[in-house]
């Protein structure tokens, strides 16, 4: 006994051009691919319920490479900032939500970037001192590599002219060599460090609240980090049991575990007696270096634009290798962020030094500055490249500036990777980016911004449509050496299906946005349909 589904166009992406029009689906698997009248005719096929597609279009199930569920639902919840265009917007804006507050109350807010300022300027401690003394302020930077307080902020965290910078951190200071309160990577710690300790009831409502956006917005799954920034790591991955319980929540998660948080992890994970069906442990996630808007992206030679720095190093070289192999001690692979091409550098020396166990893959996040050279030698490592196309409409024009015309060649060179042979998968990097799927397969192929009309930038890297769809499907599976039975539409691959309302492939890129999720289906559940507006639990 069996669904059909049937109705519509269901693309397998086996190919770019392989259609059916209905599809069997048996206890959560794929079983065959034909016509309508084929399986109603067909007497060897027991068919207990018919599910009409519409006209809408069925595709494999879109799954997020790269994102952070929680903080995903924290952006949705707290004072969203990243649209804002201008410092005097942003003060009003937080002068506004002060309103709400009591006297010594943390005003929060997420997302700034100052490259969307026509004044360039990082909303420092004075800045944010004109909006309010009566209240400690944290805004983070849209990278989430570093974030800016009010000497409110300062004062509560001990930040002064004395405190030196932590390892893999930058305290900015001013010319008296005060901070000015813009904090980097891991110098953001200092502050964070004294923040009030968010009950896990409202972690609970932020992955919940994420969760019900992805599937509004077609995925059936994602790989996500979350787990060493909630005060606890087993209580957060408890927190992920409880939401994505398997019945009235279906989703695949895969969770990368941050290295300092590993063991304390595996070993909740051992006690747990429920089968990785939805929820899975993934790789050790290692922080090489920081981001490129904050110049602290680690580059083999100085930013273009501020000759004095390379970026940060979080780990050295030696460091990064010892943490690798700490990884390989448990058997697991590595997931190492790494944006800047000394990074990647460092993170290809530990990942050749100690070899990822048979059978699994390492991943390389971001991977936004590369060289020929470091391509070659990923071509021979069982490595997956986890890329965020949407950060070229994010990043340029203003990076340019930061990396200058040599070292753009092999800048978000998307194309260049799949024409090395390097297997690719495409994620969000939510919230720091629009989680929307459609937002980055449109930049991936046109390599700019939706409002904009011209070629993309470094147009040589844009992708074809079947590539962009391939690395959210297909590509997102090999991340995970899940291929064999996730990413197409084929027999003997999971009922996990994104059913959209037209046809991609008949639509231009610009149109591609104004295309609906109709419905996200997970083991053969639906759970999401728009036209029943409503999420599934």
């Amino acid at each position: 006994m069996g669904t059909l589904w049937y109705g519509g166009k269901i693309r397998t992406l086996q190919t770019e051009s392989e259609l059916f029009d209905a599809v069997f689906v048996e206890n959560g698997e794929v079983v065959e691919l034909g016509t309508y009248d084929y399986f109603i005719n067909n007497k060897q096929i027991d068919i207990s319920k018919e599910i009409n597609l519409s006209g809408s279009v069925m595709y494999p199930g879109f799954v997020d490479s790269h994102l952070h569920m929680i903080g995903h639902g924290e952006k949705l919840l707290k004072l969203d900032v990243s649209e804002i265009t201008s410092i005097r917007n942003l003060k009003q804006i937080l002068l506004e939500a002060t309103k709400d507050l009591n006297d010594g109350e943390w005003l929060l807010a997420e997302g700034f970037n100052e490259n969307l300022y026509p004044e360039k300027t990082v909303p420092d401690r004075k800045i944010l001192d004109s909006v309010s003394t009566k209240h400690p302020i944290m805004i983070t930077r849209v990278c989430r590599h570093a974030l800016t307080t009010n000497t409110y902020g300062l004062n509560l965290a001990k930040i002064d002219a004395k405190v030196t910078d932590p390892p893999g951190g930058i305290i900015v200071r001013d010319e008296k060599g005060d901070p000015t309160g813009y904090l980097h990577d891991q110098a953001q710690e200092l502050l964070k460090n004294i923040l009030p300790v968010e009950g896990f009831a409202y972690i609970k409502r932020a992955l919940e609240t994420s969760l019900e956006d992805l599937y509004k917005n077609g995925y059936v799954g994602a790989h996500s980090e979350d787990l060493n920034y909630y005060g606890s790591a087993e209580k957060t991955l408890e927190t992920f049991y409880q939401v994505i319980d398997g019945e009235s929540r279906k989703f695949r998660a895969n969770l990368l575990v941050h290295h300092e948080v590993v063991d304390e992890v595996i070993k909740y994970r051992d006690k747990q007696s429920n089968p990785e069906t939805f929820i899975e442990i993934g790789a050790v996630k290692i922080f090489a270096d920081g981001a490129l808007g904050g110049r602290t992206a680690l580059l083999s030679e100085p930013y273009s634009d501020d000759p004095e720095t390379q970026g940060v190093a979080i780990h050295s070289k030696e460091g990064l290798a010892e943490v690798v192999k700490k990884a390989r001690d448990l058997a697991m692979p590595v997931a190492i962020h790494t944006i800047g091409d000394l990074a990647l550098d460092y993170a290809i020396s530990a990942i050749e030094d100690s070899p990822v166990p048979r059978g699994k893959r390492d991943r390389l996040i971001h991977l936004q500055v590369a060289r020929q050279d470091l391509l070659d030698r990923l071509k021979v490592l069982p490595v997956v490249l986890d890329i965020q196309p949407r950060f070229v409409a994010s990043d340029f024009p203003w990076v340019e500036s930061r990396l200058g015309a040599a070292r753009l060649v092999y800048s978000f060179a998307w194309k260049t990777m799949l024409n090395n042979e390097l297997i690719c998968a495409l994620g969000s990097d939510a919230p720091i980016e629009p989680v929307n799927p459609l937002l980055g397969i449109h930049a991936a192929v046109t390599r700019r911004k939706p409002e904009e009309n011209h070629e993309g930038y470094n147009k040589k890297e844009k992708l074809s449509l079947y590539e962009a769809l391939q690395l959210v499907t297909r590509g997102s599976a090999q991340a995970i050496c899940k291929e064999d039975d996730r990413g197409i539409i084929a027999p003997g691959y999971l009922a996990d299906f994104t059913v959209l309302s037209e046809d991609l492939f008949d639509l231009t890129p610009d149109q591609w946005l104004q295309v609906k999720v109709d419905k996200t289906i997970v083991d053969n559940t639906i759970m999401y349909d728009r036209k029943k507006s409503k999420v599934h639990f």
